[in-house]
């Protein structure tokens, strides 16, 4: 098993790409920390997987949060290797001057100092056990971005710029930092990011040329190649995960 006697802490783990990502690391021998806003979506999977998972709530844009569900993980299992900064959120497909102001904020807050905080919070750990994983999870918006989405492509791009910046100061304390950027993924925030326009799904699967979108195991494949030890020269990689969109 590749991930056999390691730890890992995935964040909206309660569903789609998360839940998935969950369950291959589980099958692949690690222990697994679910962490995710909906404490009862998160306890079912766990109950789902078995006794090398528990369940932690957990809104990963608070740094005590976030800091506690560390904490909370080093006590059940005695060990954290991986992180998968996998929560996000999003805004309904539209002009960005119909973007709120509270919209935008809430999508930064989540899905890039989520990701800042998570890897704060598990730095000093990795340090002082010499080393570990992060896996940030972006996305093609943030690469090849479109209209309609354009809070939300901004995160995705901080995220990217973030991993890179991440991966080359945490490279000496063997930290290795990647992230994955899917396409649009078969995910409870799919309507939400396609918006309301008849069609929209079908014109965007037209622009993949592999012709579909994607699927959270999909993703969760990555995840567990760069987690495995197969990636372990592998660091500020920003993983493209597809069917060719942005070729």
């Amino acid at each position: 098993m590749r991930l056999e006697n390691r730890t890992a802490l995935v964040t909206g783990a309660a569903s789609g790409i998360g839940k998935c990502i969950g369950e291959i690391y589980a099958r692949e021998g690690a222990r697994v920390a679910l962490i995710d806003i909906d404490f009862d979506a998160a306890k079912s999977v766990a109950r789902a997987i078995g006794n090398n998972a528990v369940a932690l709530r957990c809104d990963v844009s608070r740094k005590a949060e976030i800091a506690a569900a560390v904490a909370d993980t080093l006590s059940a299992f005695g060990a954290l290797d991986i992180l998968v900064n996998n929560a996000g959120t999003t805004h309904v497909n539209k002009p960005m001057l119909e973007i709120g102001e509270d919209e935008y904020d809430r999508t930064f807050a989540v899905n890039v100092k989520g990701v800042f905080l998570g890897c704060q919070a598990v730095v000093p750990h990795f340090r002082k056990h010499g080393g570990g994983v992060i896996i940030n999870i972006g996305s093609t918006a943030g690469l090849r971005p479109r209209p309609g989405v354009a809070a939300y492509s901004a995160t995705k791009g901080a995220v990217h710029t973030l991993t890179k910046a991440l991966a080359a100061e945490l490279a000496p304390d063997h930290i290795r930092v990647c992230a994955i950027a899917p396409v649009a993924t078969e995910t409870p925030l799919l309507p939400s990011f396609l918006g309301p326009v008849p069609g929209m799904r079908e014109k965007f699967i037209a622009t993949i040329p592999l012709g579909r979108l994607a699927l959270a195991q999909d993703v969760a494949n990555a995840a567990l190649f760069l987690a495995s030890a197969d990636a372990q020269f592998l660091t500020g990689n920003i993983v493209e995960v597809d069917g060719g969109r942005c070729v």
